[in-house]
């Protein structure tokens, strides 16, 4: 018994350091944006930077408004999640419910797979398949706009709300399913009204995962959002998002000039928003934890 105990503690300490190793890590990175966004907003307004409709760093002065950018990412992230959500969450009720056990395990590891494309790939495909589609058939003025973004975000989020949701409606009691049966509703009406209901909680984690992903990729929405930084009236007019802003100016901007650190105050701002849907998944993950049987 003392060896098993002496185990359990080394095994404990062991996932304790590795946390404490994650929080750090988060630590720091939040520190390093701190420190490199502050100088751009000490002298400013935060209101004049969030607010600010104009956005010309090489300027005489200089501009660094960014809430063009700030409504281009909540939008992308908007039209992604009105996509990927019912897409993921049917396909999870459909893998859960209705499907075989045979085609099950087919299906889920493709979808899985997913998840595995690198972003490029992803971008690449609406650069050069999605875009002259939307193009032609919708004679839009460019095929790099929001609305391909958005499909391009939703296609990479769906693996994320799939799996996650699926493990919720996997977690809810079979009692219940057959209670719902047994008082002659459907296995539609079931699905619909009793199991998906019931994991609601684990459903909201995964699309606030999905969303959080969508906020923050970079090289999706730099390849076919269009790198317009204005307010879009429409979903075909282009967009920049604030991850776009990033990837395509850091190389541009003079070292610890204002640029420089207007930029990682961008990303400060992604990071409190990608924060944001990190704590609110975390929150309905502890809702569901709680809930009563």
């Amino acid at each position: 018994m003392p060896g098993y105990a002496r185990k359990e503690s080394l095994i404990r300490i062991a996932l304790a350091g590795t946390a404490g190793v994650s929080l750090l890590f988060l630590a720091l990175i939040f520190l390093f944006l701190l420190v490199e966004g502050l100088p751009m907003l000490a002298p400013r307004s935060i209101a004049g930077f969030l607010c600010g409709m104009s956005w010309y760093p090489t300027a005489e002065p200089p501009e660094f408004g960014i809430f063009p950018m700030l409504v281009g990412s909540l939008a992308v992230t908007a039209v992604a999640a009105s996509i990927a959500v019912p897409l993921g969450v049917m396909t999870a009720a459909w893998l859960t419910e209705i499907a075989p056990s045979g085609v099950r395990r087919i299906c889920k590891p493709m979808i899985e797979l997913l998840a595995a494309l690198p972003s490029v790939v992803v971008g690449f495909f609406g650069m050069v398949v999605f875009a002259p589609f939307l193009q032609n058939v919708f004679d839009a003025d460019t095929g790099l706009n929001l609305l391909n973004a958005g499909v391009m975000l939703a296609f990479m989020s769906v693996p994320t709300i799939c799996t996650v949701a699926e493990d919720a409606l996997f977690a809810v009691p079979v009692s219940l399913r057959e209670a719902s049966l047994a008082l002659g509703a459907t296995r539609w009406e079931t699905t619909i009204k009793v199991v998906i209901p019931a994991a609601f909680t684990g459903i909201g984690t995964g699309c606030m995962l999905g969303m959080s992903r969508s906020i923050g990729e970079t090289m999706v929405v730099l390849m076919v959002a269009g790198g317009a930084g204005i307010i879009p009236a429409s979903l075909f007019d282009p967009v920049r998002p604030m991850p776009a802003a990033i990837a395509a100016e850091m190389a541009e901007a003079p070292f610890r000039g204002e640029h420089y650190h207007a930029l990682f105050a961008i990303g400060l701002v992604l990071f409190v928003f990608t924060l944001a849907f990190n704590i609110i998944a975390q929150r309905i993950a502890e809702a569901n934890r709680q809930a009563p049987d």
